[in-house]
């Protein structure tokens, strides 16, 4: 068996594997397994489909042989209850010994019902980082001795601004190995892991189209925030013999109207808004008007509520939204009329280049990532408010309690000095000790 010979698997899980239909291992498998049973920290990134939450288990199986301990040895982190439920379901798929216990941990009423299944013995917790954070603050999920960290879909867990629950069960833990798996791997998302990851290893799988599609030249550029983007836009147009006729799309006529309000003072009479919300925005109701008047520069273009538009002859197109279908964006960038000297230019965040990288696969090519200019302003005050917005453990003295521990004097029963046994949390909860 190739999953046996490969990768040294026990027996009984690699004919699981093979009889589920895995019938050999996908790329980032074949990348990853054999780092992942050897120890090693490990950040995988690949897009949706190519086999990273198989991999994890797989080798999650492969590690624990005999279940029922007094305390978990895994906790893999999901960004929601869904997910919970689809790893379970995937682990149940391949786990084929009845003593390996798995517990799902998500939001919903009853926290009791969720501690009470901690009680009763688990040895892989597949959980939500904010309801895994609220039992274990509640001496009801024991990390000492986790020995495999997971965290997977870390860019959605990143999106929905659970970092501080992550960094603080990854900094519980004392000693483990971290595995994160990724469709991106970016500054928001290092700056989560860096404090745990140990030297990690870090593996990219690029499942391109094969086929790849003719499109216009196309231009990334990463920028930090919304206000930014508009900073880059407006460098961009001073530049009026280069920029003479764009395109910017956006994704709703209220952004539209706040690019056009941007650059009105630079660009005065030359830019104007396809079909405006409010009258007094200069507005046209047709894109040839556009086109054939010189004295216009610049069109905004919202998607909502707005048919297909022809850009040919246009020679620069800028998406400073990317549109929620990937579909819209594809089709203004492949070629229609063999022109050859439009540019498409992206402009895109962090949490945005998770749909970057979906285009990027169906259109079979990378977009070029280009350097910003070193005279755009970037607004550091604007990043520096949504960064605040993420949540922060307050500042404390040295005295005061470590990461994970409550911010108030406890009883001497409920102290927590130490992670407990399943059995003694039990007793705090006043729940059945599992036998």
């Amino acid at each position: 068996m190739v999953w046996l010979d490969k990768f040294k698997l026990n027996k009984g899980l690699a004919r699981t594997i093979t009889e589920a239909g895995y019938l050999s291992p996908k790329e980032i498998q074949q990348k990853t397994l054999s780092r992942i049973i050897g120890g090693q920290d490990v950040i995988a990134i690949a897009p949706e489909g190519a086999g990273k939450t198989s991999t994890y288990i797989i080798t999650v199986l492969n590690r624990i042989r005999q279940g029922f301990d007094d305390a978990p040895r895994v906790l893999v982190l999901v960004p929601d209850k869904e997910k919970v439920f689809s790893v379970i379901e995937q682990f149940d798929a391949l786990n084929k010994n009845p003593s390996v216990k798995i517990v799902g941990l998500y939001v919903a009423p009853g926290i009791e019902a969720q501690m009470d299944a901690l009680a009763d013995g688990a040895d892989i917790v597949v959980a939500t980082p904010d309801r895994a954070r609220a039992i274990y603050l509640k001496l009801g999920l024991n990390l000492n001795k986790i020995d495999l960290f997971i965290v997977d879909d870390a860019e959605l867990i990143v999106k929905q601004g659970l970092q501080l629950p992550v960094a603080e069960l990854a900094n519980s833990i004392t000693k483990c190995q971290h595995l994160v798996f990724t469709e991106v791997l970016h500054d928001k998302l290092q700056k989560m892991i860096a404090p745990f990851m140990k030297q990690p290893a870090i593996v990219e799988v690029e499942e391109l189209s094969d086929t790849p599609l003719d499109t216009y030249q196309q231009i990334l550029y990463n920028l930090p925030n919304f206000r930014s983007k508009l900073n880059l836009l407006s460098l961009f147009m001073q530049d009026d013999e280069l920029f003479t006729k764009v395109v910017v799309f956006v994704n709703n006529r209220i952004t539209a109207n706040t690019v056009y309000k941007n650059l009105k003072p630079q660009l005065r009479d030359s830019v104007v808004i396809l079909n405006p919300m409010f009258s007094e925005d200069k507005g046209i109701s047709d894109i040839n008007i556009f086109k054939s008047d010189d004295k216009l520069r610049v069109l905004v273009i919202a998607n909502e509520n707005t048919e297909e538009v022809d850009i040919s002859t246009i020679p620069f197109f800028i998406h400073l939204d990317l549109p929620e279908e990937k579909e819209l964006f594809i089709n203004r960038v492949i070629k229609k009329t063999g022109e050859e000297d439009t540019l498409a230019i992206t402009f895109a965040t962090d949490i945005e280049l998770v749909q970057v990288k979906k285009i990027e696969q169906i259109i079979g090519r990378k977009m070029a990532l280009s350097e910003l200019p070193d005279n755009l302003v970037i607004d550091k005050e604007r990043k520096e408010k949504e960064e605040s917005t993420e949540k922060k453990p307050a500042k404390v003295d040295k005295n005061a309690p470590v990461v994970g521990e409550a911010f108030h004097e406890k009883k001497a029963a409920n102290a927590k000095t130490y992670n407990y046994s399943s059995g003694t949390k039990a007793k705090m909860n006043n729940k059945r000790k599992h036998s």
